[in-house]
């Protein structure tokens, strides 16, 4: 079963990767734009801890996304979201 923080933290790093492809020019050109059009309408950070925080407040027994995208222990090394 997958934790709403893993599921937050999943879409946050596919943001991450398809930025990444995005401008990496070693990819081919179709590739790129590929990515750049999936960017196009993909929830940034902000939003999809924004979206879990909202869950967590008015619905708590819905949580699709985390506030926070790490888990207690792993948040040493991230930044946590303030939203």
């Amino acid at each position: 079963m997958t934790l709403p923080y893993e599921r937050t933290r999943a879409v946050i790093e596919t943001e991450k990767f398809l930025r990444n492809v995005e401008v990496d020019k070693t990819l081919p050109e179709y590739v790129r734009k590929s990515a750049s059009a999936l960017l196009r309408h993909y929830p940034s950070e902000y939003e999809v801890c924004l979206a879990g925080k909202a869950l967590e407040q008015e619905v708590p027994w819905l949580q699709v996304f985390s506030s926070q995208p790490y888990f207690a222990y792993e948040q040493h090394s991230n930044q946590k979201f303030d939203g």
